[in-house]
């Protein structure tokens, strides 16, 4: 059976799998929060790995990059609940409540953070609306949401610096962040977007540092990181061509045949 996900009601997302799942590679453009009810989540970031267990609850920082592994509890069943913190429901609690950012968020802050039981039990309560014996209205909704919000500044204070911070991205050191984030399947916009550029910006830095353009060199790249795993560290490309950002396998063979002049079976 195939995973689903349900938007229960505004901002609040319910993902539900019967067997082990791949997410696909996504790109998070707003802050969330998540509780695991049952199985595990494996996600790849750009910092590494980190598996969220059943019962914690996390946050998750916008402008990411992720990949996950969807897992099952022993019972058979993956259950993920999420509460979406966008920009303009931020916005406009930080105008009625007069909050200033004091200070940009420390950048080597963890992407996961595993908050109190303040907040398992917050996730509890929505428990009623995946089970569909209680329904939220509008008000009801936007109640919930302001909740989330006051717990995980009641959590930790200096959240404030991260979610009301609605400045743009910095500027980062592009070379640096593509040779991190390299095996995500994302369009170039999003790449642009997340190292602080325009896209034409992004194309015209990127053609500078690396002398081609961003789809060639992420092309070789995958395939040379690809020629290595096989080559020195034994691995399978039917294994490892989805980690490497390609879409099918067939298109992996084909190019890296076309580029290294044999088949991956014969390196």
């Amino acid at each position: 059976m195939e995973a689903t996900t349900e938007i229960l009601f505004d901002k609040l997302v319910y993902s539900c799998a019967f067997e082990k799942y791949r997410g696909l590679e996504q790109f998070i453009p707003e802050h969330f929060i998540g509780f695991q009810i049952a199985g595990e989540t494996h996600a790849f970031h750009s910092q590494g790995n980190t598996v969220i267990s059943e019962n914690n609850v996390l946050l998750v920082r916008r402008n990411q990059l992720i990949r996950t592994v969807k897992y099952p509890s022993k019972e058979g069943k993956y259950q993920f609940l999420s509460i979406i913190l966008d920009q303009d429901t931020l916005q406009q609690y930080a105008l009625e409540n007069k909050i200033v950012v004091e200070a940009r968020y420390a950048d080597d802050q963890k992407l996961f953070f595993e908050p109190d039981d303040f907040l398992k039990k917050y996730f509890v309560s929505l428990i009623p609306y995946i089970d569909k014996t209680k329904e939220a209205t509008p008000r009801l909704a936007d109640l919930k949401i302001r909740e989330a919000i006051e717990l995980l500044l009641q959590w930790n204070p200096d959240f404030k610096n991260l979610l009301f911070d609605f400045n743009a991205p910095y500027k980062i050191d592009l070379e640096e962040f593509m040779r991190q984030n390299y095996m995500f399947n994302v369009p170039v916009t999003s790449f642009a977007k997340l190292t602080g550029r325009s896209l034409s910006a992004f194309k015209r830095d990127f053609t500078r540092i690396f002398n081609t353009t961003p789809k060639q060199w992420l092309r070789d790249k995958r395939l040379e990181e690809a020629y290595y795993l096989i080559k020195h560290k034994k691995e399978k490309a039917a294994e490892i061509y989805l980690d490497l950002g390609f879409e099918n396998l067939s298109h992996f063979y084909y190019s890296f045949k076309q580029k290294f002049g044999v088949t991956s079976s014969e390196v």
